[in-house]
């Protein structure tokens, strides 16, 4: 398998450059030029030190960008030449960063809908690890290039795809897709104790991610008794590569009988660079461990509720200093939807402290799901809010719809009400992927046509 890695390296080089090359043409003509929001009527900067509040809120300002970074925020800014964008009576705000996902599983949507995650992952997942059986290069591009619309449709501009790695091509079908959506992106690579699984993750770093400023790396384990050396091993990797380990952790309530913590602290994992996606299952020593070693936590509620898995300890996370994002989780979220996502956590908490000014509050919700989300991502110099300086990386939202409508308290109605449809107009890293609700450099008809296939294709394989 080793000699499968090398000889594959030409090829893997190859269609990075052709990417990038794509890419590199596509954000230099975006960049060409300065633009300026004008007249925006409220602006969530979600940095006290530019506007007020916690949220750092500005309101009747402009926004300008110049190539790929914010400029300036404040009012009546002016730029000769600049291409202006009238926000007139709109909301604008950092884009959403979702923390942890499985873009893939766009293919598997409707499947499993009658099952807890075991039978889930019984039924739509696990049988793909079937060399017979499991997606294709062309099909996880299919899937990933599908879900990475969805994102751009409801605002995401980062996201984090956790990959299955089902083999080398399923991995690199994913990162094209990845690359050509415009997209910042992190990519979580499951990793094995295997010496060609290794080799392969230090290529694909050292060649389809290092080069790329809009990607960055993870690598990502599933901790478990019958895991404990694979889990080692990516703990070491992760340590010697410099990157964040992603796991999944106490998700499902016969995780617990996993001895998923005693996992990690065998494998040396344990610490800040450590990122547990779910962590519903904690008792209140848990608790204190992350919070000791700084283990940063992905809350995916409507995922959570799919899979009858149960509802987080949000609050008790909170009160011991857990950092919290937000994340979509692939297919078992069935839409890629952050405002719904939102929604989700601040109703959870007050359903189940019949409380309603417990955390997450709107604001806290709004945070989760932007600064707080690049912040756990060690990404907050880049991305998460709209600090001169940083990434353009931004979304402007149209409350005059229908589901908006009328104008009463804006910030408590972006995640009461608002939806996919509200989102005018991405940026990332000051290139235009949505302009005037409508998705730039893609034909969804074929994209749509090429899912259809490749699920077509999984859901004869996982027929009985």
């Amino acid at each position: 398998m080793i000699e499968n890695v090398r000889l594959c390296r030409p090829a893997i080089i190859a269609f990075f450059l052709i990417a990038w090359a794509v890419l590199f043409c596509s954000v230099s003509l975006a960049e060409s030029a300065k633009t300026l929001i004008r007249n925006a009527s409220l602006i969530l900067t979600m940095d006290s030190s530019v506007g007020a509040g916690d949220l750092g809120i500005v309101e009747n300002a402009d926004i300008l960008i110049e190539k790929d970074k914010i400029a300036a925020v404040g009012k009546h800014l002016r730029s000769t030449g600049a291409r202006v964008v009238d926000a007139t009576g709109m909301i604008v705000m950092p884009g959403f960063v979702d923390v942890h996902n499985h873009l893939w599983q766009s293919l598997i949507r409707g499947c499993g809908t009658d099952q807890d995650l075991m039978g889930w992952l019984d039924a739509c997942v696990l049988p793909l690890f079937d060399p017979q059986i499991t997606v294709s290069r062309s099909e996880a591009y299919a899937g990933v290039r599908l879900s990475t619309l969805d994102l751009i449709d409801t605002g995401v501009t980062t996201t984090v795809e956790w990959s299955h790695a089902f083999t080398p091509e399923f991995v690199r079908g994913e990162l094209q897709a990845l690359t050509e959506s415009g997209l910042r992106f992190v990519f979580a690579y499951f990793g094995r104790d295997d010496p060609a699984v290794i080799a392969h993750i230090r290529l694909v770093k050292q060649t389809l991610i290092d080069p790329n400023p809009k990607a960055s790396f993870q690598v990502a384990s599933h901790p478990a008794e019958a895991s404990r050396d694979d889990v080692k091993a990516m703990a070491k990797l992760a340590k010697e590569l410099g990157v964040k380990h992603h796991v999944h952790l106490l998700e499902n309530i016969e995780d617990r009988d996993e001895n998923m913590f005693d996992v990690l602290a065998e494998s040396g994992a344990l610490g800040p660079d450590l990122l547990g996606a779910h962590a519903i299952h904690l008792t209140d020593e848990e608790i204190g461990i992350l919070a000791a070693q700084e283990v940063r936590v992905l809350h995916n509620p409507i995922s959570n509720m799919r899979l009858a898995s149960g509802v987080i300890r949000l609050p008790e996370l909170k009160q011991a200093g857990v950092q919290v994002g937000l994340g979509l989780d692939g297919g078992t979220n069935d839409t890629s939807d952050m405002f719904n996502n939102m929604r989700a956590a601040v109703g959870l908490q007050r359903a189940r402290t019949l409380r309603p000014d417990v955390y997450p509050t709107v604001s806290d919700a709004l945070r989760m799901a932007t600064v707080d989300g690049a912040k756990l991502l060690d990404m907050s110099d880049r991305v998460g809010s709209l600090t001169p300086g940083k990434q353009a990386d931004l979304i402007i939202l149209d409350p005059e719809k229908f589901n908006f409508a009328p104008r009463g308290d804006w910030v408590s109605q972006i995640v009461f009400n608002g939806q996919p449809r509200n989102v005018e107009w991405v940026f990332v890293g000051g290139q235009v992927l949505k302009n005037n609700g409508k998705i730039l450099g893609v034909n969804p008809a074929k994209v749509i046509e090429a899912a259809q296939n490749a699920a077509n294709r999984i859901q004869d394989a996982l027929e009985p």
